[in-house]
């Protein structure tokens, strides 16, 4: 590796044809590293046979509200099922000093292994984990078996591991028999790249206005806890019911459930569920909106949905759960209560209308992109430099 220059670093996620929180964050880090040294971007072009993915009619067609900065190479290249594409991938990582392997899910490892292998194996790995275990991955007896043999060779070959919260490192150590002090924490960045609009002008785009407006946003999968928001909502009094909307807005996941309880419920009318993909163009509206964001998870690592809520100086309440608890920690915006704990979540949110603060809360500094890189650079490349 080259001494006292600006290393080379390499960052391998998704494109934005499968538009996600981790598609933006791999930009936002892209992005970010880029201004102190050179970067490449592999990306995945396609990560499933499309007809798996839930989303697949919108594969490719959605668009993204960020872009990387003309200053990084980037390369749209490795598809699922295509080895001369990993091929092409290796040839863009090899002269790089350091790769980050962006790990949401254990379907890729493949195409990380083959790049690893053809790329020579110069560079210094390190695997930046999102996920720990993807439910539905370990639900599936095929799916579990690959994840454990392939996941076991990669995380063989790297040299660091990074993770966004101290609950996350310990559960990776855990679960992956890492070392912990081979692991470090960097908080989530956020995600920024949204205009703030009117608030009274947002809540009337969606035909809310006048009302206190609680926000669910993200898919509907069945560890989100809807369906425990739905019930706590159904227990506010009736005098704050007649002033308070629940919005709903995410494509349904898995989670039937929820979306049942939403006709049943005796307060129905006071639930606007969007079930479909919410664009980027359309985010801005709801969270304009927007009075609290609740996150009533009953299992999560990070949220990239709390971290748009901060970046609009949102009140959140959030369950006490994974590594929320120390990413949202330092976010002054936030109220905490127990998972699946109803009656808590409906008391909560009564207080929170009844008591509002503040409109805004400022977003705590560690997690400005330009912060992130810093770390990244100091905690991560440099020392990596320096040891060659």
């Amino acid at each position: 590796m080259r001494k006292n220059t600006h290393p080379i670093i390499s960052v391998v996620g998704p494109s934005t044809r499968f538009l996600s929180g981790i598609s933006y964050y791999t930009i936002r880090l892209c992005n970010a590293l880029s201004e102190k040294s050179a970067v490449h971007a592999v990306l995945f072009r396609n990560m499933l046979p499309k007809r798996l993915f839930p989303g697949w009619k919108r594969v490719g067609v959605t668009t993204s509200s960020v872009g990387f900065s003309d200053t990084i190479d980037v390369a749209e290249v490795l598809d699922w099922y295509n080895p001369f594409s990993w091929a092409t991938g290796a040839q863009r990582i090899r002269r790089s000093d350091v790769v980050i392997l962006e790990w949401w899910t254990s379907s890729v490892m493949h195409m990380f292994l083959a790049l690893l292998l053809l790329s020579g194996r110069k560079a210094r790995i390190i695997i930046e984990f999102h996920e720990v275990v993807d439910p539905l991955e370990y639900a599936i007896l095929p799916l579990r078996m690959y994840a454990k043999v392939m996941g076991r060779i990669i995380r063989r070959n790297a040299s660091r591991f990074i993770v966004h919260s101290e609950h996350d490192r310990e559960l990776i150590a855990s679960q992956y028999r890492i070392d912990p002090s081979r692991i470090t924490v960097i908080p989530h960045g956020l995600y920024d790249q949204y205009p703030i609009l009117s608030k009274e002008e947002s809540k009337l785009q969606l035909g809310i206005g006048g009302n206190f407006v609680l926000l669910f946003f993200g898919l509907l999968r069945p560890y989100k806890g809807v369906s425990h928001l739905i019930q706590a909502f159904e227990k506010l009094p009736s005098y704050l019911l007649e002033e308070t909307v629940l919005v709903i807005a995410g494509e349904a996941w898995e989670d039937q459930e929820s979306l049942n309880r939403i006709k049943e419920s005796p307060v129905s009318d006071r639930i606007i569920l969007e079930n479909r993909y919410i664009s980027d163009e359309d985010i801005p509206v709801f969270f304009s909106a927007a009075d609290l964001l609740v996150l009533p998870y009953t299992r999560a690592s990070q949220s990239g949905v709390a971290h748009i809520g901060i970046a609009y100086g949102l009140p959140i309440l959030a369950t006490q759960v994974g590594g929320l608890v120390e990413s949202l920690g330092s976010y002054a915006g936030t109220r905490f209560v127990r998972p699946g704990d109803n009656d808590g979540l409906a008391d909560t949110i009564k207080d929170l209308i009844l008591h509002k603060s503040q409109d805004r809360y400022d977003p705590p500094e560690e997690m400005r992109w330009n912060r992130i890189a810093e770390r990244y650079l100091n905690e991560i490349v440099n020392p990596v430099q320096e040891k060659i």
